[in-house]
């Protein structure tokens, strides 16, 4: 479509991680056992906290919502990136570059802010384990994760929406893997600053928000755990709360380090190695964490596997 002395872009091309033609087939290999770990791994603990009665509690309510963000997150870019590295002309059109766009910044920011729910569970459990049940009723769970899902969209529609009506009339390569923010500013034929300062002030206040909640949440349940006499009830009380903070430096790092850059010290080459850590490392460690670092889990999991091997004898 003309516009002015400019033809205006119908889609886009994606570069990829590398265009180096040896590389293609060992990093789609690497890639798909990737999506296949993150498929299996969170949808094999969604049904483990589904059909476990033990696992029913608010803490694995979260948890299960996480899983259901991880496996949805991964999914915006795992099928383009894998298919990228099996063909030369790596194109994407203008819609579904800006539906992939949309869905990212959904996913990250719900995920962000049921870490933040997370915390404040913990915080409940641990600094008034007499009132948790009064204070963490089905009804406030569902609410804060509804909360999560509607902060979600409604970042995303904003951002998108203030996007969409940018000119882009070429060029049309995107320096990356995924229709992300920063690289489609990089590629408008008008100026972008008024969309970045908006980039970085939605994510910086989110994100600055989130994690203090998270911190004060902490700080609360440190001077709780450091009250309590017993060595074996500080040990318990803090190993149900390293799975989450790990999750969160995990997640909060590289996502922090891609997103907060601004301007002249924005590099593409950061972003790109930042964005494969939380987009598809993130959620394929998230399982492996929650499990390997939960007794509850790795109970209910043993026993889930003795039925069936029971059952198909």
């Amino acid at each position: 479509v003309a516009k002015g002395n400019h033809t205006m872009v119908t889609q886009f091309i994606l570069l990829g991680l590398t265009s180096e033609p040896k590389l293609q087939t060992p990093l789609f290999i690497i890639f798909l056992m990737i999506y296949l770990i993150t498929l299996m791994g969170n949808l094999g603990l969604i049904t483990l906290m589904k059909t476990n009665r033990r696992l029913r509690t608010p803490m694995y309510f979260f948890l299960c919502n996480l899983s259901v963000v991880d496996l949805c997150y991964s999914s915006v870019f795992s099928p383009k990136l894998l298919i990228g590295f099996l063909v030369e002309k790596k194109t994407v059109s203008y819609a579904a570059c800006f539906a992939q766009h949309f869905f990212f910044l959904l996913f990250v920011t719900t995920e962000v802010l049921l870490l933040a729910a997370m915390a404040y569970d913990r915080y409940a459990a641990i600094c008034n384990p007499l009132l948790y049940t009064i204070s963490m009723p089905k009804r406030v769970c569902i609410q804060l994760v509804a909360g999560s899902y509607a902060g979600g969209i409604l970042n995303s529609l904003i951002q998108t929406c203030c996007l969409l009506p940018l000119p882009f009339c070429g060029p049309n390569v995107i320096n990356h893997y995924f229709c992300d923010t920063n690289p489609l500013l990089k590629l408008t034929c008008s100026d972008g600053h008024l969309n970045e300062l908006l980039l970085v002030t939605f994510n910086g206040t989110i994100s600055m928000s989130v994690l203090l909640i998270i911190i004060i949440s902490y700080i609360y349940i440190l001077f709780s755990i450091l009250r309590i006499r017993s060595a074996e009830g500080r040990h318990k009380a803090f190993s149900t709360c390293a799975s989450h903070l790990l999750t969160v430096t995990l997640f909060y790092v590289p996502a922090g380090l891609s997103h907060m850059q601004l301007g002249s010290k924005y590099s593409l080459e950061t972003e790109k190695v930042t964005a494969v850590f939380y987009t598809l490392i993130v959620p394929m460690l998230n399982p492996l964490i929650y499990s390997l670092r939960n007794k509850e889990v790795k109970d209910a999991l043993r026993k889930a596997t003795a039925n069936n091997i029971f059952a198909s004898c």
